[in-house]
């Protein structure tokens, strides 16, 4: 199963590099046409549904503006614990 991320921007701490845009591998942000406080142009999600939960965006972004949870729907299955008879050596 592929896991599914739910990305959070913290708009107010983006300085609009754009590395978290050009290096996300499946193309789910975008820069904005609007500006933060600062006067940047933080990112905006365009296709939320397709984040696979890399974290590439958060370990890239210089000012610890965005970072990505785990979506509860794509947590794994669990694991049916270890059924096999343990043999004495």
């Amino acid at each position: 199963m592929v896991p599914h991320g739910i990305v959070q921007i913290i708009e107010e701490r983006c300085k609009g590099c754009g590395f978290c845009v050009e290096f996300c591998p499946r193309g789910v942000l975008v820069i904005s046409q609007h500006t933060n406080a600062k006067g940047y142009h933080p990112p905006e999600i365009i296709e939320s549904t397709i984040c696979a939960d890399c974290g590439l965006c958060a370990l890239l972004c210089p000012d610890f503006a965005i970072y990505v949870e785990r979506s509860e729907t794509s947590l794994e299955k669990k694991i049916e614990p270890d059924t096999r008879k343990k043999f004495k050596s």
